[in-house]
């Protein structure tokens, strides 16, 4: 050993000095965060160039340590060490599976709880008494729309009472027991409401089809009734309130039997298909809420100062009434009337006088008119009777009407009459003439 430091002595000095400067310089050196090497402290701070140089020697087995520590840790857990893991799984899905009922629950829990809330809603604000009741089975049979409620006698139910939700109506009681009740609903072949439409008025019986449609019969066919229109109760069945919601028309068809009427398909505004709780008219007296009560109150309280007012200008008027000149004369005596006898209506003004005509004929107002007897036919010709034509022409020119705006000595004078007057025209209908005046001084 001493002949090997002895013999390369000088390489190893040189190699030592050469060794002891590099580290000198790599004490001295920074390196920086840009990435450069400097020896000028005004520069900022930066990390010593040998420890960077330590840092990167010793780094990459450090990696790879950690890299198989980690591998082997997660090796062990996932594919060897799984001894319980079947047993974790299974609680796991336990757990997963009552967690999904528990939460299907509360969900159902909560959206009855919404159901209740706005039928306790709707029947505070309702005028009429009624009951709550849930629908607890059906009838089985596509054929008819029943359903039982866990309502009964128990609760002063009838036959025939109107069964509602807050979106419409949904049937009547059909049978009551002790403790439920079976209902009809509107969609059944057997049912029947008395409904109207909305904007047209049109009045007609809802009831069901044979495929379980709510449809209004009885109607004419009319151009105004068309889709989307809303259909109320009428209320002359004596069974569902008047104004209550029953759905909108869906289409309208016409009536195979009858060509002159139609038939108006209707979407129930209730859904039958899904009912869970409902409402039973018990009674239609009019029933009002505390709070219904307060606000009448306090509107009567309000409206106080209304009537005074209104009274007040009520008076003012009839007094002024009382100074202005009316038809009425205040001095006139009153009519006299006997005790125990009704009081006499007023006489009518008389009616204005029709003045006589200028030009009057048989269609003028006024002027009476006798019928001319029947006279026997003649086998010669009218024509040819010189002394008939000719008085009847003298008859002809001194007719005159029965009323005359001239008076009579202003009449010009006809010609004498014959001795023997002729017949008159046998002409129906035409004015009868008056007799010929004899002027003064004439046999």
């Amino acid at each position: 050993m001493d002949s090997f430091f002895f013999r390369y002595r000088n390489p190893l000095v040189l190699l030592a000095v050469l060794v002891a400067q590099i580290v000198g310089l790599a004490v001295q050196v920074r390196h920086t965060d840009s990435g450069r090497n400097t020896l000028d402290p005004q520069d900022g701070p930066g990390v010593r160039l040998i420890r960077l140089w330590a840092s990167e020697a010793v780094t990459p087995p450090e990696r790879l340590i950690h890299s198989a520590r980690i591998g082997s840790v997660w090796l062990w857990q996932n594919y060897i060490d799984l001894r319980h893991t079947q047993q974790q799984n299974q609680d796991l899905q336990r757990t997963i599976d009552r967690l999904r009922l528990e939460q299907a629950a509360l969900l159902e829990d909560a959206k009855q709880g919404e159901r209740l809330q706005a039928l306790v809603d709707f029947q505070q604000k309702y005028i009429y008494k009624t009951v709550a009741a849930q629908a607890i089975g059906s009838s089985g049979s596509d054929q008819s729309h029943l359903f039982y409620i866990d309502k009964g006698a128990d609760y002063h139910l009838e036959r025939d009472m109107a069964v509602i939700t807050p979106d419409g109506i949904v049937g009547k009681v059909r049978d009551v027991f002790p403790h439920s009740a079976q209902v009809l609903e509107i969609n059944d072949q057997t049912s029947g409401a008395g409904v109207i439409l909305a904007t047209t008025r049109i009045r007609g019986t809802l009831r069901g089809n044979a495929i379980g449609q709510p449809q209004i019969i009885g109607i004419l066919a009319d151009q105004r009734i068309q889709p989307g229109e809303q259909v109320l109760t009428a209320g002359g069945d004596m069974i569902f309130p008047r104004g209550l919601p029953v759905g909108a028309v869906e289409k309208v068809i016409r009536d195979p039997d009858r060509d002159a009427f139609i038939d108006v398909i209707v979407k129930p505004a209730a859904q039958l298909d899904r009912l869970d709780e409902v409402l039973v008219i018990t009674s239609t007296d009019t029933h009002f809420s505390p709070q219904q009560q307060q606000d009448m109150a306090a509107s009567d309280a309000l409206k106080g100062p209304e009537a005074a007012d209104l009274l007040a200008r009520k008076k003012a008027a009839a007094i002024m009434a009382e100074r202005l000149p009316g038809l009425t004369d205040p001095n006139a005596p009153a009519p006299s009337q006997t005790p125990g006898q009704p009081a006499t209506t007023p006489t009518p003004p008389p009616a204005p006088k029709i003045l006589p005509a200028a030009h009057p004929d048989r269609f003028s107002p006024g002027v009476v008119h006798e019928p001319v007897p029947n006279q026997p036919v003649s086998s010669k010709p009218e024509s040819t009777r010189p002394e008939a034509n000719g008085t009847a022409q003298a008859g002809a020119s001194t007719l005159k009407p029965a009323k005359s705006s001239k008076p009579p000595a202003q009449i010009a004078p006809s010609k004498p009459a014959q001795p023997k007057s002729a017949p008159k025209p046998s002409t129906q209908g035409s004015p009868q003439p008056a007799p010929a005046t004899t002027p003064q001084g004439a046999v």
